[in-house]
């Protein structure tokens, strides 16, 4: 799948996201290292800590489908801000992901896509190691 047609699956699947609080759709579209694609979207809750983001989303989707091997993300909100995962998110990400994982924000049409390492968006995660 080309760089645009990721981009492309990660801004389609925000019209399912469920942001009646804060109006903020996000997609994100998991690349697997085999090709094949899984996208998530924000599903806000009235407490906020129970929301899901589109990157658990996308993760979680491809997980439960037997995947652990990825080779990029691509994130996108509505508002095309070059938004990048956010901290919990990075860290769910490293908890499936190598540091090597291209991530790839969207700063809209006529803009250039940010990229992104996971490592580099998130250095010296926390991992089983640290936790021993």
């Amino acid at each position: 799948m080309s760089m645009n047609e990721l981009i492309d699956a990660a801004r389609e699947i925000q019209s399912q996201a469920h942001i009646p609080y804060s109006e903020y759709p996000v997609g994100a579209a998991l690349e697997t290292t085999d090709g094949e694609v899984f996208v998530g979207c924000n599903l806000e809750n009235a407490n906020f800590s129970n929301s899901l983001h589109a990157e658990e989303v996308a993760i979680a989707e491809a997980v439960k489908e037997g995947h652990r091997d990825f080779e990029r993300i691509a994130v996108s909100s509505g508002r095309r801000d070059g938004v990048t995962p956010c901290g919990m998110c990075r860290q769910t990400l490293s908890e499936f992901c190598d540091e090597d994982l291209v991530v790839l924000c969207d700063e809209g049409e006529d803009e250039p896509v940010s990229e992104y390492t996971l490592g580099e968006l998130l250095p010296d995660t926390i991992t089983q190691e640290t936790l021993e």
